[in-house]
Parts: C-alpha cells; structure tokens; sequence
C-alpha cells in the first residue's frame, strides 16, 4: 500500500477516533449540566414549599394554590393528600418510592406527570421528594419539572455530531491526502531522478530542497552518497585497468617465451631458457593474483580480529625473511618494546609487516642493515588513546621526492633510482597492502627519506586497551622512546 494512503488512512482513523472521543464528552458533560440546572431549580421551588406548606394553616389549600410548577402532597400510604394543577389528580410517585422519600430527601425520574392539555398522556419528570411533617402526619412533599426540552436539547446536539462527524472525518481525510502529496512530493522527484541516473554519468546529483527540513537532509545525504559511489566506482575502473595492465605484461612475455619454446630447431639450452623464462613470468602473474586477492580481501574489511602482542609478531616476520635478507647479504635488526598489543586480524597484520620488510630488503644495499623498530606512539593533544608505531628503515637511495605523496598508490613503483638491481620483480602492491591493512584498523601509513640515507616506512595502529601500554624497553635496546608518527624524520633515532 503507497505511503500516502497509508497516511490518510491513519489520518482519517486518528479524526474519526478523536471527534468520537470528543463527541462522547461533550454529550456526557451537557447532559450533566442540563441535568443539574433542572435539578438547581427543583431545589429552589422545594425551598419555598418547605417553608409555606408546613407551616400553613391549611398545607393542602396553600400547596393547590402553588403555580410555579407541578407540586403534591403525598400521605405515607402514597396516595394524593394535596396536588396542585401542573400535577394533576393522581401521584407522581409509587408506593415504594414515597416510602424511601419518607426516610430522607430523594431524587427520582417518573413517567406520570400529565401533558398539558392531555390528562391521558404522561411524560418523563425529574421529581425532588422530601419528607415534612404537617400537623400530626408525616407525609412527602414533592415538586417536578418535565425532561422533555432537555431530553430535546439531547437529542438534537446527539443528531447534530452524529450528523456532522462524516463529513468533517472526509474533509479531513481529504486534507490528509493533499497535504501528505504535498509532503511526498520532493521523495517522489528524488526517486525519480536516482531512477534516471545512468552508471556513466559521474556528476548526477538529487535536487536539495530549500526548506532545510529531513527531505532537504534526506537529498543531502544522498548525494554524499553517491558522490562515495562514484568515487569508488572510478577507483574500482582505475584499479581494474591498472590490473589488466600488469597482467598484460607478464602474460605478454610469457606468451612470447612459449612460442619460442615452440619453435623447431630449438636447441636443449635454448629451451631451459625458454622454460626459465616462462616460470618467472608465471611466479610474477601468482604473486600478482596473490596481491590482488589481499587487496579484495582487505577492502571487505576486517574477518578476524583478536589480541596481538606486536613484539611476538615483528619477530616471527623478521625471522621468516632471514633467508631472503641473507641472499641479499642483508642483515635485520629488531627494535621491539614487550607489551604492546593490538586488536587486529593476525595475517593481515603479518602481511602488512612481510610487505614492509622485503620492501626494505629488496632496495638495501648488500652489506647494509634494515632496522624494524617497534614502539608505543605518543598521544599528542586531543589524541583518543595511544597508539603503536612500527618503523621499516632501510639504507637504501630512498624514495624520489615525486615518489612520496604517490607512494601508496596501488601499482605505484618508483623509477630505476630506487630499484637497485633494475629488476622487475615488484608489483608496485606492497606499500598499498600495507596502506589498506592500516586503514581497516583505522590506522595509518606514512613514507619518509632519513636525513641519514635510506627510506622509512611506519605502519601506526591503535593500541588495544587504551590506557598506556607497558613500559617501554626493547628486546635488543631497552628504554626505547616512544616513536611520533608524526615528527619529522631526522628526529627519529
């Protein structure tokens, strides 16, 4: 069912029941007024009896000459001691009724008092009965009035609110109707416009109302929304080309090397060649698709998170990339404070770290040491809570200076001034795993070159926990400061 039916109908419910509610109480409260205006005048009249026809010489005579209303005189037995005109010949109340009346004042409703004008036919009468004592008798004086105007009054305000509430429950579903249109009016144009935009066009946008109300937020927020589409969306096309093109290389070469290998005459050397080449080719496609499917993997954010203790996991990565820093005559030093732990998903965290350091060990020159240091940062003003610092310093040419805003970038790679050996072995993933691990443990990356040469990478996380960590101190240099993410490089020991 549309929204805007939904609204009137409840609309209309909501009247129906509210003027019912009302209508209910104001009957209740006239007949109520009605009820004790009549009875405020019978207590008036009954006031003046009770001071004349007891104290008459004659009570029946001075009651009979009585003419502001219906009024009798009415003996314990019940029958008609004294009635005057408006009342007529016989008794306004029973038997029962005169013998309650007899004990205390009374209030009663009779059908017996007699139309004007037809004695034959009576009519509903409110009746005040008190008992008063006249000579030697207790008898019951009474006075009435008839019911028929208020009983009129009644019925036609009951008529007129039955009478009025079905047309004033239409207008107001009518009003309903146009008002939610006009409500819905602005949804109903959005909803048109989202419809309209096509996946090429980058720059639609809804039409914010001016009425600075929800639906002008309701506009805003979705072209925010769809300015973080599109820009995904032109990351994720910028990323599938960049994909394609790196794929196209290796598969290019490795095309080339298997149709040489296919070529008659080829000698046995020239086809270990041809095979060699096209192993490299292939382990550079794997590393590749392994590179890809970490990215997708991390973009959907984090699987696993637990407790880590930081120091525990640079060792364990320092000491698996022992073997690929000693081909390279390269030499690791771990820097790592005990104590600090983080909330993240192990193997995302150990390939960030892996990424770093054969990065670092790629680039260092043979003999050279790469340092890995780890550290609790420090909490600058306004800081929610500490944070840990991991450093990867190697001693390297460092990065180009046009090289570090862009350094992050996926498929980014330096020029041949930082690729020592000019191989292409790099994918240009590394730095931007490292980079997409941080930012699904809201932390963050940075790249510097030391004053004192080489390329410094840190890798800064939240620290679990929140209130300081341990006391710093290494595992190889203990009183470690803490590192500033921050800070310029040169003041970095």
């Amino acid at each position: 069912m549309p929204l805007r039916v939904r609204l009137t109908l409840l609309f209309v419910l909501g009247t129906a029941l509210v003027l019912a509610a009302a209508g209910v109480l104001f009957y209740a409260l006239l007949r109520t007024n009605l009820r004790d205006s009549v009875d405020a005048n019978l207590s008036t009249r009954m006031a003046v009896l009770v001071a004349q026809v007891p104290a008459a010489a004659d009570p029946a005579g001075q009651l009979r000459a009585y003419g502001a209303g219906p009024a009798q005189l009415l003996r314990p037995d019940g029958s008609v001691a004294a009635s005057n005109d408006s009342a007529g010949p016989g008794p306004l109340l029973g038997p029962g009724q005169v013998a309650t009346a007899l004990a205390r004042p009374e209030w009663f409703t009779s059908g017996r008092l007699p139309e004007p004008g037809d004695d034959d036919d009576t009519e509903e009468a409110r009746v005040l009965a008190v008992p008063v004592r006249t000579g030697a008798r207790e008898e019951v004086l009474l006075v009435a009035t008839s019911t028929d105007l208020t009983d009129s009054a009644e019925d036609r305000i009951r008529n007129i609110m039955v009478g009025a509430t079905a047309p004033m429950v239409a207008l107001a579903g009518l009003a309903a109707w146009l008002l939610s249109g006009a409500a819905l009016r602005p949804v109903d144009r959005m909803r048109r416009q989202t419809a309209a935009i096509s996946e090429s066009d980058s720059s639609a946008e809804l039409d914010v109302p001016a009425t600075r109300d929800e639906i002008a937020a309701l506009a805003a927020t979705m072209n925010n929304l769809l300015r973080r589409l599109h820009a995904a969306r032109a990351r994720d096309r910028a990323f599938v080309a960049d994909a394609g093109h790196e794929l196209r290389t290796p598969l290019t070469n490795l095309k080339a090397e298997l149709e040489l290998a296919g070529r008659p005459a080829r000698t046995r050397d020239e086809l270990v060649d041809a095979v060699a080449g096209a192993a490299e080719e292939t382990e550079r496609l794997i590393r590749l698709a392994e590179s890809l499917l970490a990215l997708a993997r991390m973009d959907s954010g984090i699987t696993a998170p637990r407790r880590l203790d930081v120091a525990d996991l640079l060792e364990r990565a320092t000491r698996a990339a022992t073997g690929h820093a000693g081909t390279r005559h390269v030499h690791l030093r771990l820097d790592a404070a005990p104590g600090l732990t983080v909330d993240a998903d192990p193997d995302m965290l150990r390939q960030a770290v892996d990424n770093l350091v054969a990065n670092a060990i790629r680039h260092a020159p043979p003999g050279s040491t790469v340092d890995v240091r780890a550290g609790p940062g420090a909490a600058g003003p306004g800081a929610a809570g500490r944070t840990v610092v991991v450093r990867v310093r190697d001693r390297g040419p460092g990065f180009p200076t046009d090289f570090l805003p862009r350094a992050f970038e996926r498929f980014s790679r330096a020029d041949a001034a930082r690729t020592r050996d000019h191989d292409a072995t790099g994918t240009g993933l590394g730095l931007a795993i490292a980079a997409a691990v941080a930012q699904a443990h809201q932390g963050t990356t940075a790249a510097a070159n030391n004053p004192d040469g080489g390329a410094v990478v840190t890798l800064t996380l939240p620290a679990a926990g929140g209130p300081d960590q341990a006391a710093p101190g290494g595992r190889q240099n203990h009183g470690m400061p803490a590192l500033d993410p921050g800070a310029d490089p040169r003041d970095r020991p």
